[in-house]
């Protein structure tokens, strides 16, 4: 697939010099497209107006219909393409939010360093392990700001609770860490009546993009979940992400010497080809296990995702909206109060003017993807699979 880093280089260098006067002022607001207008790519413009300082000019999507659900959550008239290329060679614009299916965001993602662009990608990183490496060397080569979409490092619990807890030491060693994502009804989406002849101004071609050529299928476009190679796992890709780059960041932790997986299609043997019930058991150095299990089957809501903690000085229990520390010796409950989201959109912006590295950079972006990537390989497999120096950036 597309990843090289010499595509657009006969341009780079005077858009990325140029892309650097234009938000030198810290004044200056900083204009933004969106490549990918669907319910991510919108949530995302709403979480940049929140944060302030930014302006969207331009947007691209395979749907017209979705670039104009896109402009009508900007507010505000934009120009639009059909081609993020298109976008991409626009000087004037400072930074782009990839927010397309999982397939498309690391040749996007280079294509617009390349092009001088900085980059908030929504995760995963990539959707293949050797992704990551063209990703990391395009910011590295044209001096770009990237940011994935893992917004727990930007966002309260989780900054109060490392600084109490982790940062000082209470926490203790930790030997395990269980991840726990389940009920999330968003992987049995259905499309919309009357989806069964593809909308004429839909671009099916350029939405497949790299992958191989095949006819409408309205249940790929509407619910990428339930597919390996748009979704990267289905549930492991989305959700255990950002569960397990929660655990990288407090541990300080990059690459797992192992994994193992089991689960299976269960109960939704409806064409899906991603398990809609998983489990992971990754082994990382110093004696610590890192766990996920994932389910569709069960939609109850209440205790459906947590990460916890088991440290020696006490256990921790962590998600949006939660966080409660139980000290090992005993004592109350502590809890930390939340925070908005759109903290991490902030991040970026501010990073964008500063050229400061962001919270969510592009090596733990990788390092956080790979986590699933290994998993998968596992699960696809069914044995163990050891940690393979290849995948190191």
């Amino acid at each position: 697939m597309p990843n090289d880093l010499s595509r657009r280089t006969f341009f780079a260098g005077a858009a990325t010099a140029a892309g650097a006067l234009r938000v030198a002022a810290a004044s200056d607001r900083v204009r933004l497209g969106l490549i990918g207008c669907g319910g991510r790519g919108k949530h995302l413009v709403h979480m940049a107006k929140l944060a302030g300082g930014a302006e969207f000019v331009a947007v691209t999507d395979a749907w017209d219909q979705r670039m104009s659900e896109g402009e009508q959550a900007i507010e505000a008239s934009v120009q639009r393409y059909k081609d993020y290329r298109a976008l991409l060679d626009r000087q004037d614009i400072d930074a782009v939010i990839v927010a397309t299916t999982d397939h498309h965001h690391a040749h996007i993602s280079v294509d617009a360093c390349s092009a001088g662009k900085d980059v908030y990608v929504e995760k995963p990183m990539t959707s293949l392990p050797m992704q990551g490496h063209g990703m990391v060397a395009a910011v590295k080569h044209y001096n770009r700001i990237l940011q994935v979409g893992v917004q727990q490092r930007s966002t309260e619990p989780f900054l109060a609770a490392k600084k109490a807890y982790v940062d000082t030491g209470r926490l203790g060693k930790v030997h395990m860490v269980r991840t726990v994502w389940n009920a999330n009804g968003g992987y049995l989406e259905k499309p919309p009546a009357g989806m069964e002849t593809k909308p004429a101004d839909l671009n099916w071609d350029m939405w497949l993009g790299w992958l191989p050529k095949i006819p409408w299928d309205p249940k790929r476009y509407f619910n990428r979940f339930s597919y390996w190679d748009i979704s990267t796992g289905g549930q492991t890709g989305g959700l255990f992400v950002h569960m397990v780059d929660v655990a990288h960041w407090y541990l300080n932790l990059t690459k797992p010497l192992s994994a193992v997986a089991l689960g299976g299609i269960y109960e939704y043997d409806d064409g899906r080809d991603t398990p809609d019930n998983i489990n992971f058991i990754l082994d990382y150095p110093g004696g610590l296990n890192i766990t996920f299990e994932a389910t569709i089957t069960d939609l109850l809501p209440p205790e459906s995702a947590d990460i916890v903690f088991y440290g020696e000085g006490g256990r921790l229990n962590i998600f949006r909206g939660h966080c409660r520390f139980l000290p090992a010796g005993g004592g109350p409950a502590e809890t930390q109060p939340s925070g908005p989201e759109q903290t991490h959109m902030g991040n970026f912006l501010a990073c964008v003017k500063s050229r400061q590295t962001p919270n969510a950079n592009v090596v733990d972006g990788h390092y956080g993807a790979m986590a699933c990537h290994i998993g998968n390989i596992a699960y696809k497999e069914g044995r163990r699979i050891e940690w393979d120096p290849r995948w190191d950036v």
